[in-house]
């Protein structure tokens, strides 16, 4: 998957020749980073990093080696901190807020977003929240408490407050006049939200009817639907998916009593996305979601050998399989050379299946309702595929060997085993799912070891049958 994204960024680099300078300007302003810091230049430091935004200071940040990032830290002006912390995944942001003091997270802090305000608050000690919570004004730290008692990753961490409100029974005319007294539109504005006196959400009156109605005509006449809304606690697997649906740039968020709130806008959406595929390559690999890449060195060795023991439990589990039929491959030293075919064939196929299934839960796609004919699906397709290498690797085997026993045998473990993919490809992920556990977290473990034992147990066992 790393390979692929890897791949996919230099096809779009490719298709696209404005794309490559960027990306050879930013290589080259790390690498101009990490030299001044070596070189211990710190007013070249300051000069390079005051010429820059706080999004391209972050990517920065998030490329270098964490004592490189933390000496570069101390450069970047006062006034981008907020900015920068806003852009940064929680791992480094959280590196650099552990090496701050107080005085200055609280600055950097009271500048940030209030979504991310909160992230910030949640991941710094108890003295230190408080420390911050207190530099807010009254409202501000009201706004923040009301959204951290809401669901993580619900619609109320991500939504944003800035909007425009209008009222139904005025004309297009006079909320054209009001929209002049601006100085500019909260960012991702397609539409108006139109709400009652009690501020009830009504609908969204979009800009594209906005300019091209009549003057005279009321908004209540071309607003689109009040359906078009999420609330607060909506999860944002369920919401993300809606921008495509309505085709929107925002969408209301609401409380119980479908009171206007705040709106997603598309920018959070996308966020979400980009998330949700971290989460699932990251996940599969047994890493966290927000595993820093140039994280110190025990801390990040630390994190990988949980899964790297679970991987070698169940690589002991297949040993000992084999181990049973030891005497078997005593005698027929073949079936050594072709068994490890059997169980790679298995757990390509099994991953394929377990791969469409965790990209059919996050979506939303399989239910009760439809689960028993993919379950019938998988299983016709594992036995086609089953058949037809059945045939190719026994072949091949008959020409290897000239036995038409081990081929007969590796065929039909293939086939076994093909079936033993499909059913666990599909059933693991959903098992888990049903479980509360987070199937790209533990999938491809279990589906491993079960294609390896069915492999190995249903290869090794036919030859114990047919060859002794």
């Amino acid at each position: 998957m790393p390979q692929d994204h890897y791949r996919e960024i230099r096809e779009v680099s490719d298709e696209n020749p404005q794309l490559q300078p960027q990306l050879e300007l930013e290589s080259d302003t790390i690498a101009r980073l990490m030299d001044l810091v070596e070189e211990e230049d710190a007013q070249a430091l300051d000069a390079l990093l005051a010429a820059q935004d706080g999004v391209r200071i972050a990517h920065e940040l998030a490329a270098l080696p964490a004592p490189v990032r933390q000496e570069i830290w101390t450069h970047v002006p006062a006034v981008l901190q907020a900015e920068v912390l806003d852009e940064l995944d929680d791992s480094v942001r959280n590196s650099l807020l552990e090496n701050m003091t107080p005085e200055s997270v609280v600055q950097a802090a009271c500048e940030m977003d209030q979504s991310e305000l909160v992230d910030v608050l949640e991941s710094v000690s108890d003295e230190l929240a408080e420390a911050i919570l207190q530099s807010l004004s009254e409202d501000e730290r009201s706004a923040i408490e009301v959204r951290m008692s809401y669901p993580e990753d619900s619609a109320g961490r991500y939504m944003s407050e800035e909007w425009i409100a209008v009222r139904a029974d005025v004309t297009l005319e006079t909320v054209a006049r009001y929209l002049k007294r601006l100085d500019e539109l909260p960012a991702h504005t397609d539409g108006l939200m139109v709400v009652d006196r009690q501020g009830i959400y009504q609908g969204k009156l979009p800009i594209s009817r906005l300019l091209t109605g009549r003057d005279e005509t009321l908004v209540s006449a071309v607003m689109g639907a009040q359906e078009q809304s999420v609330q607060v606690t909506t999860d944002a697997s369920d919401f993300a998916p809606l921008f495509e649906q309505y085709e929107s740039e925002s969408i209301a968020v609401v409380n119980p009593e479908h009171k206007l709130v705040g709106r997603i806008t598309v920018g959070d959406a996308l966020d979400i996305i980009r998330e949700q595929a971290d989460h699932q390559v990251m996940q599969m690999a047994g890493l966290e979601d927000d595993e820093d890449l140039f994280a110190p060195i025990i801390p990040s060795a630390k994190r990988r050998l949980f899964w790297l023991g679970i991987n070698l439990v169940t690589a002991f589990m297949a040993a000992w399989v084999i181990g049973l039929f030891e005497a078997t491959l005593q005698k027929v030293v073949a079936l050594a050379v072709l068994m490890p075919i059997v169980a790679s064939m298995g757990g390509i196929a099994g991953s394929q299946t377990l791969t469409l299934a965790i990209r059919g839960l996050a979506l939303g796609q399989i239910n009760a309702a439809n689960t028993r004919w993919l379950a019938l699906k998988e299983v016709a397709i594992a036995g086609i595929n089953g058949v037809v290498w059945a045939l190719v690797v026994g072949a091949m085997a008959w020409f290897w060997f000239q036995d038409l026993k081990i081929a007969t045998v590796l065929g039909s473990a293939m086939i076994i085993n093909q079936f033993a993919a499909a059913v666990s490809g599909l059933s693991v992920p959903l098992v888990l799912d049903k479980m509360g556990i987070d199937p790209a977290l533990s999938g491809s473990v279990i589906l491993t070891t079960v294609t390896d034992v069915v492999g190995f147990m249903s290869f090794l066992g036919l030859a114990t049958l047919v060859l002794l």
